[in-house]
């Protein structure tokens, strides 16, 4: 017996995004396609789906109309739907998505001069209660599909106008509006570890959307067991959300190092690069006032990471409404990034983005929970008064 993805169709129908070509191969033979024609037939339709991002089988010219009427019977092409739109005085761009059981997950596309990034989300809500993060504050509903991961690419492609013409290449339209992908959204990737590389395959093959592995980072906390597994099944390029220099205030920020603390962390990040061939591996450091910025903080980064080829993105904290911290002073931050540059280390401070819409990066949260809560304060309130 088949058992329905989470964003299946309640009319029965096989949604045929985030279907992996195997599977998609599977659903064909399923309506009777005959062997001998599949690889032609899956090729044709991938291409349809995530090449051109077309939704309408009818459109699909090249295939028959007999057998455009059977797929049009036995499958749906449906992606998550679009609840809002926020488009922040930088340009950046945040989706409220809600995708199967009336779920939200927040998306965000941000415009820079050499590159347009989607920050893309995994889960709803999310398992890890980071201290500083507005997500850790959500509780873990569910993990998404591989058709809710890729279908936020589509659907920011779609708002983008980025799909070539039927006929058209991936190369002759010009320089791409989202020319990267970055799983720094809600939730922990690796903790949806096969639905997160079924995605990222179908965002990477070549027929498709035709992304680079180097151009898609994927962020983790620190899941150890599955960080191998990444660079053999992925292989793209790996950020690690690091925040400190000592257990015990990593234990505090980060609560997944109370399970792999820093030194096993390390450990496994040594031999990434050399196992996905990737170039180097980003450690996200966000700066918080008085607790992780100190010259002392600076010089022991330098030698944990000693020996691993890397870049430090240090990220002024984004502030949220109640957050327990307070983002580090400019002249702070310029002199921690000056330690980590004398020795060796490209050390960026990221520019906060999309701030005035909570789109900054550990602002995202669905605006039903925001609400929710907001209500439940309100309750508490009358409650207390």
């Amino acid at each position: 017996m088949t058992i329905p993805r989470k964003d299946q169709p309640s009319d029965g129908k096989t949604n045929l995004v985030g279907l992996t070509r195997d599977a998609l191969r599977d659903a064909l033979v399923s309506i009777g396609t005959p062997e001998k024609q599949t690889k032609m037939r899956v090729n044709q339709i991938w291409q349809w789906l995530y090449h051109w991002g077309v939704r309408d089988f009818n459109a699909m010219t090249n295939l028959s109309k007999d057998y455009r009427a059977k797929l049009a019977d036995a499958f749906t092409i449906t992606l998550p739907e679009v609840v809002s739109r926020q488009i922040s005085e930088d340009g950046t761009r945040k989706y409220l998505v809600r995708i199967a059981g009336g779920h939200e997950v927040e998306t965000v596309y941000i415009p820079e001069e050499d590159r347009g990034t989607l920050c893309i989300s995994s889960q709803v809500g999310c398992t890890l209660t980071c201290s500083f993060c507005h997500t850790g504050t959500q509780k873990l509903v569910r993990n998404l599909t591989p058709g809710e991961i890729v279908g936020q690419i589509m659907l920011a492609r779609d708002d983008l106008e980025e799909w070539p013409e039927p006929g058209v290449g991936t190369g002759d339209a010009g320089p791409r509006l989202l020319s990267n992908i970055v799983l720094m959204g809600m939730g922990e990737p690796l903790y949806n570890f096969e639905a997160v590389r079924d995605a990222m395959k179908i965002a990477m093959d070549g027929e498709g959307i035709a992304l680079s592995r180097r151009r898609i980072t994927l962020s983790t906390s620190g899941v150890v067991p599955e960080i191998a597994r990444t660079a053999q099944e992925i292989g793209c390029m790996l950020a690690v959300s690091f925040h400190a220099t000592t257990d015990e205030v990593r234990d505090r920020l980060v609560p997944i190092n109370k399970r792999w603390p820093i030194a096993e962390l390390l450990d496994a990040l040594r031999s990434y690069p050399k196992a996905s061939n990737s170039e180097r591996i980003t450690f996200e450091y966000v700066m918080l006032k008085g607790v992780n910025d100190s010259d002392e903080d600076a010089h022991r980064l330098i030698k944990l990471i000693e020996g691993i080829p890397a870049k430090i993105n240090l990220i002024p904290f984004n502030e949220w409404p109640g957050a327990p911290y307070e983002r580090s002073s400019k002249t702070r931050i310029r002199a921690f990034a000056d330690i980590i540059y004398k020795a060796g280390y490209a050390s960026p401070i990221r520019t906060p983005r999309g701030e005035d819409i909570m789109a900054a990066c550990g602002q995202l949260k669905s605006a039903t929970e925001r609400a929710r809560k907001s209500r439940a304060q309100i309750a508490a309130e009358v409650g207390n008064s």
